[in-house]
């Protein structure tokens, strides 16, 4: 739930760029590196032209057998994924005539997976897709929809040491996974608030225990979703601190995490794509309207959960007011916001090339305003 895995997945893209390039041909003839036709921002641009996808049955008039597809985590289950298993269970893929398999990326990454066709949608955050869209082996995956419609993500810390605001971590050890973004952001929240980040001490650490890990002493502040890091720790008991990193600087309410496609099924099959979407949509909904029911659900198609029901029921309840918030439905990503955060990126030199701050999303995909 929480950004752990921000640290391999930003380090692994680079390599995963030139694997999804070696893999793109031979797997699923994905050798287009750019997005959809006209899909830049997704804003006013025509649907593209609708063919038989797999399984349709074309004109026969016969019953088709369901089109199947691939969905990529990017970690292991949790409450950010809950209208995937929602849609999956209530049976809306199937009204859709979809069959879904719901993976995990054992091996690479969930935008690697995509992007060489073992998968046509998945998960990825806006941030750390940056350095998959640049350069001549960019990926070719598109962000389709918003899992969530505001960055939920910020500094949980023990309870009255100061840490409450960003200027507070100058003088205490941060969990750091090293990376220029991430301490880039840390920077600039801490700046806005009037501290200074060379203060902070820096402790290399990916923490998957935040109580455990604030409780021990070794770390004083952790990066962590709100609806799972510290929901951790108010299950726990654990008095903590918390800011959230868009309300200091608006430019970090990016969108965080996201439903990526494939580029070439995208082109290829754009019904599908809709139709796959308009499921994910409905279980979504779902689970902003019936949290408890939503939670339920979700433990029942990953049991592992169940050991930790309490975080779980907490967790669902913070992000049934998230997954759309005060968007006009779920799923819609804004182009000032998505552009603005790409365009700190590039004025502050955290990208290593060439990007359009407009690129790599649309919402073309999702379904028609109610």
């Amino acid at each position: 739930m929480k950004k752990r895995s921000f640290g391999r997945r930003a380090g692994a893209l680079a390599a995963a760029t030139v694997m999804a390039a070696l893999l793109a041909v031979g797997v699923c003839g994905c050798a287009s590196q750019g997005a959809p036709d006209g899909e830049a921002s997704g804003e006013g641009s025509a649907a593209a032209p609708m063919e038989d996808a797999p399984g349709n049955g074309g004109s026969n008039g016969q019953s088709a057998a369901p089109e199947k597809i691939t969905f990529v985590l990017d970690w292991t289950p949790n409450t950010n994924h809950t209208g995937l298993y929602v849609a999956q269970a209530e049976g809306y893929f199937a009204e859709q005539g979809l069959e879904v398999e719901i993976v995990q990326p054992a091996d690479g990454t969930a935008e690697a997976m995509v992007a060489s066709g073992r998968g046509q949608f998945g998960v990825s955050f806006q941030d750390t897709m940056a350095p998959a869209l640049v350069g001549d082996d960019a990926l070719p995956i598109t962000a389709v929809a918003a899992i969530l419609q505001h960055n939920t993500s910020g500094i949980v810390s023990r309870a009255g040491e100061g840490m409450d605001r960003p200027a507070g971590m100058a003088g205490h050890k941060y969990a750091t996974w090293d990376l220029p973004v991430e301490q880039a952001t840390i920077a600039k929240v801490m700046s806005d608030d009037g501290g200074e980040f060379s203060q902070v001490q820096l402790v290399p650490s990916t923490p998957t225990d935040e109580v455990s890990a604030l409780q021990s002493g070794s770390v004083d502040a952790i990066w962590v979703f709100e609806g799972w890091g510290k929901a951790a720790c108010d299950v726990a008991g654990l008095p903590v601190d918390y800011f959230n990193f868009a309300d200091i600087s608006p430019v970090f309410d990016y969108y965080t995490p996201v439903v990526i496609a494939n580029n070439q099924f995208l082109q290829e099959h754009p019904e599908t794509a809709r139709k796959f979407l308009a499921a994910l949509a409905k279980g979504y909904q779902y689970a902003i309207s019936n949290p408890d029911g939503a939670a339920d659900i979700l433990m029942e198609q990953v049991p592992e959960l169940a050991a930790n029901a309490d975080l779980v029921r907490a967790s669902q309840q913070f992000l049934s007011r998230q997954y759309q918030a005060d968007a006009a439905q779920w799923g819609v990503m804004d182009a000032g916001r998505w552009s603005a955060f790409y365009q700190w990126l590039l004025d502050n030199q955290l990208i290593d090339g060439a990007l359009d701050p407009a690129t790599g999303f649309t919402n073309k995909y999702l379904p028609a305003e109610a």
